[in-house]
């Protein structure tokens, strides 16, 4: 007898990133090797003590470091693929269920920060990565 998978959405789930993300999974590495903490310090003085809160810096800077490994060309592509890859979800601290930054968040922090502060940052990053 043939065999068909039927699709039944389930009403409640109990589901962990984590559970479901390797070892070896490049972005689980990147999360042991790097302390991202130090982008706090360094963004620090571009925001307001007051106001509506902002994608938070370190959330931005992975959502950018995940666009240069995946080759994804423009900040809409970049949201588009994290949103379907449990890994990036997992590595940027996001839940599967929760929204992701519009991706003209991506390209108004990015101005923010101004170029030059923008690539000494990512490049930090990168040290870090490679040393």
């Amino acid at each position: 007898m043939q065999g068909r998978k039927s699709y039944q959405e389930k009403l409640f789930t109990s589901f962990q990133l984590s559970d479901r993300i390797p070892e070896e999974n490049l972005y689980r590495q990147i999360l042991k090797l790097i302390d991202f903490q130090f982008l706090y310090r360094k963004t620090a003085k571009y925001y307001g003590k007051e106001g509506q809160a902002s994608i938070d810096p370190v959330v931005f800077f992975k959502l950018m470091l995940v666009g240069y490994l995946e080759n994804l060309s423009s900040d809409r592509k970049i949201i588009q693929s994290a949103s379907m890859r449990m890994d990036v979800l997992f590595f940027l601290g996001y839940d599967i269920d929760e929204p992701l930054p519009w991706h003209s968040t991506l390209s108004r922090t990015r101005k923010l920060y101004g170029d030059d502060v923008f690539l000494s940052l990512f490049q930090e990053v990168f040290k870090t990565m490679y040393s």
